[in-house]
């Protein structure tokens, strides 16, 4: 089962951290995979979004997502609806004593022919996508 994590320290304080990640329209701001993304509905608990990312070939893929966890300020989850793999990931905020610890983890059930065929890139894109949390952290920075 492919998992990522990473973690990241952002001086800012956690609410504004949240509000940030929170609001998944400014992912593409931080995820250079995300092509296209729009909510319905309010931001919040069981929001969902719809999605695009790039995907092989530079092809366009469908990744909705709906929020599981929405708990202002320490912790938001969410679990993707649309799409060939179907991640779910989990962020937390811990304020420290320079403003806000943010660590994020993906997991992936792979199963099948898909999880011979598809592990590796699996993978792969998870780092990539935890290892973004590096650009969000430049962005709110400056």
């Amino acid at each position: 089962m492919p998992e990522a994590a990473h973690t990241v320290r952002i001086n800012r304080h956690p609410a504004e951290v949240f509000a940030y990640f929170a609001d998944g329209e400014n992912d593409p701001q931080w995820r250079t995979s995300v092509k296209e993304i729009s909510r319905n509905g309010p931001i919040g608990p069981g929001a969902t979004y719809h999605q695009r990312i790039a995907g092989p070939g530079g092809r366009a893929i469908p990744s909705d997502y709906r929020v599981t966890a929405y708990e202002p300020d320490t912790h938001l989850a969410f679990e993707v609806t649309a799409g060939p793999v179907r991640p779910a990931g989990d962020y937390r905020f811990t304020p420290v004593e320079d403003g806000t610890e943010v660590t994020l983890k993906l997991t992936a059930n792979l199963s099948g022919l898909k999880k011979f065929l598809m592990t590796k890139p699996v993978q792969q894109s998870m780092n990539s996508e935890v290892a973004a949390l590096d650009r969000a952290k430049q962005i709110l920075e400056s």
